[in-house]
């Protein structure tokens, strides 16, 4: 039996604003990155689901504004005043929450940014009201800024992230799998994440690739009882 070989290429997202699929599921989103330059107050909290693409979309800003990202964990150690020195992301800023340094990092931060002239963006899984901070301005500046959301996908996008998925893994999967995927599947990024890379694990010891039984077998095994299409 002829039998694939594994090469470990690593999967490199592509992340460029071209590269960012719009529908109506995120469109406001896209705009508002789009027209950074005119966020009331100089800020806007992205929020979203897990993959669903608040990073790539802080990359996008980032080509946009010329800024700098900062991981919410990395607050408490970074050097505050020269990360305020121009326009930050902090991504992840749920991850705050309930840490005393870190929130009062982030607090400073806010501050500084804006008191300066530049612009914060900041990611998050949900809105601020709802990460658990304790240091009572934070939360203020927080839940007074806009908020601009990444929606569940529809199936265009869907679509396009399962695509984008495969393509990052340097996969072309036969053409009756992405339909097949996207009517049955859960209808979340996460998802979509799980199963490109479970389908890309068990497609190394085929011959055949990436076919329909092959994403049948796998969808069968992470979502149990998928068999019927998704309304």
């Amino acid at each position: 039996m002829i039998r694939q070989l594994r090469f470990d290429l690593p999967v490199r997202p592509a992340l460029g604003r071209g590269d960012f699929i719009v529908t109506e599921a995120n469109a406001m989103a896209v705009a508002m990155i789009d027209d950074w330059a005119h966020w009331p107050g100089g800020k806007l909290v992205l929020t979203g689901p897990r993959g669903a693409g608040k990073t790539h979309l802080a990359h996008v800003w980032r080509d946009l504004s010329g800024a700098s990202l900062v991981a919410a964990r990395d607050l408490a150690q970074a050097d505050i005043p020269a990360l305020a020195s121009g326009h930050v992301c902090v991504e992840d800023a749920q991850q705050v929450a309930g840490a005393p340094e870190a929130e009062a990092a982030l607090f400073h931060l806010h501050n500084l940014v804006l008191s300066q002239g530049g612009a914060l963006l900041v990611t998050a899984d949900a809105p601020p009201q709802s990460w658990g901070l304790a240091l009572p301005d934070l939360a203020s500046r927080m839940s007074g800024t806009t908020l601009t959301a990444l929606l569940p996908p529809d199936d265009m996008l869907l679509t396009v992230v399962l695509a984008k998925l495969f393509a990052d893994r340097q996969i072309v999967p036969a053409p009756n799998v992405l339909p097949y995927l996207v009517r049955r599947m859960p209808r979340s990024f996460d998802m979509a994440g799980q199963l490109v890379e479970a389908i890309d694990d068990a497609a190394l010891g085929t011959p055949k690739g990436v076919n329909l039984p092959l994403a049948r077998r796998i969808l069968a095994e992470l979502a149990p009882g998928s068999d019927a299409p998704q309304d």
